[in-house]
């Protein structure tokens, strides 16, 4: 072990990043960065060869930055799994999905498990960041490890460590995201966090891969947690003829005992969505009722109907129905400026309008084009002179490039989700959470 420590001290190693998706590739660009040798593994023999021709698909990697690292060898990507043969420590970064009843997919992970069992080789170090239930690291990582005769602790040696991922934040990204690790035994968590110290500012080791899984999951249960009382808090304030947001703001200036939380349309993304469900299914099979999460849960995926109601009442007042109507929603990505629709809520609001009869159409300036069941739809151009023509536009993603005063002038009926025309007083905005 003395030996292997010294080696990765000295960056005498190859760290392997399995997965090159939005959390995988980043943290590999930062292994390269730092002048570690670096090989990416994926399943998705494209991506592979784009990203050894230096060509990025990852907003938050630079392109200049990722064909630098091609170019000098430092970073390669393959498909071929064998090359852990050939790797001191490997990163996991695979989806961690649900099914449709809402239980863990982690057929990803095993997927990852059939190549470990076939290529772990004696002083290889694993670290799982896929987001996953309580018990995950021990329960099948593990035992796949040392079906291999070698001993995790002393041959082997296995982490835990949740990625923190927040795709387009200008301020905080891989490496000065604080790190949490946990590790099977002292000495993994020891050459775990030798890794990690050469790529980020600030290690948070605790005691076990149970603690840091856990980490993850009360992140995101905490915030989908709140962001249901906001979202109940906006249909509350609508009935009461109060402004949500106005409250909210208000709420903010204590300048303790209170953290801002917006109400939406709904929830999005890989993270708030999903993992509190990781959660809850794992406390399912204790005998244990999450209720916390089960009714905020239930608040928020019924975020989506709650907008498409506050259309319907819109169109109503104008004596039309949503059944024919010709609708426009603009921002399909889950937040400000992104290209992420993984979850997003706006995918929702357009099956449901469609589903009610209407002609709907979207913009995005990050998302060129999305599937819907079986047929691609593409974002139409934001002609301000032709918003009229459109008997409702809906605000479901408030990107900083849209010009929302002049959307305002130019529309007949504004349903706005995310508080994006606040400020402007005209009659034909409705504001979800205010009367």
């Amino acid at each position: 072990m003395q030996e292997l420590l010294r080696r990765i001290e000295n960056k005498d190693i190859t760290v392997g990043v399995i997965g090159l998706g939005y959390v995988g590739l980043p943290l590999a660009v930062e292994f390269g960065n730092a002048g570690i040798r670096t090989i990416g593994i994926d399943v998705d023999a494209k991506r592979v060869d784009q990203l050894n021709q230096g060509e990025n698909y990852i907003q938050d990697v630079e392109d200049a930055e990722l064909k630098a690292l091609v170019e000098q060898g430092t970073f390669t990507a393959t498909t071929d799994f064998s090359s852990i043969k050939h790797i001191d420590a490997v990163c996991i970064a695979v989806p961690t999905p649900l099914s449709k009843t809402k239980d863990p997919d982690i057929t990803y992970i095993l997927s990852v498990n059939e190549q470990l069992e076939k290529y772990v080789h004696k002083g290889l170090i694993v670290i799982l960041e896929s987001t996953t239930y309580p018990g995950t690291t021990k329960e099948l990582i593990l035992p796949a490890l040392e079906a291999s005769g070698l001993k995790v602790g002393t041959d082997i040696f296995l982490l835990f460590s949740p990625e923190r991922v927040d795709p387009g934040n200008p301020v905080y990204h891989t490496t000065n995201t604080p790190k949490v690790i946990g590790g099977v035994t002292e000495n993994c968590l020891k050459l775990g966090s030798a890794i990690y110290a050469h790529v980020m500012d600030e290690l948070v080791p605790v005691s076990s891969p149970e603690a840091a899984e856990l980490t993850k999951l009360l992140e995101n249960t905490f915030r989908s947690i709140n962001i249901g009382l906001a979202n109940e808090m906006a249909i509350m304030c609508a009935k009461l003829g109060v402004n949500v947001w106005e409250v909210i703001d208000a709420a903010a200036t204590k300048p303790f005992g209170f953290m801002k939380f917006t109400p939406g349309p709904g929830l999005g993304g890989h993270c708030i969505p999903i993992d509190p469900h990781y959660l809850s299914w794992k406390m399912r099979t204790l005998d244990y009722r999450a209720r916390f999460i089960e009714l905020a849960s239930e608040i928020n995926s019924a975020m989506p109907e709650y907008v498409v109601e506050l259309v319907a009442d819109g169109l109503n007042s104008d004596s039309k129905s949503i059944n024919g109507s010709t609708i426009l929603l603009l921002g399909m990505a889950y937040k400000p400026d992104i290209d992420d629709v993984r979850e997003s809520p706006a995918l929702d609001v357009y099956a449901l309008l469609e589903a009610k009869g209407a002609k709907v159409k979207f913009h995005d300036f990050f998302v060129n084009k999305i599937k819907f069941d079986s047929r691609l739809e593409a974002s139409v151009a934001l002609d301000l002179d032709q918003l009229d023509q459109y008997d409702c536009v809906v605000i479901t993603t408030n990107h900083s490039e849209y010009d929302i005063k002049a959307i305002v002038e130019h529309s007949r009926l504004i349903v706005d989700t995310r508080n994006a025309t606040a400020g402007l007083q005209d009659g034909k905005i409705i504001r979800l959470g205010a009367s």
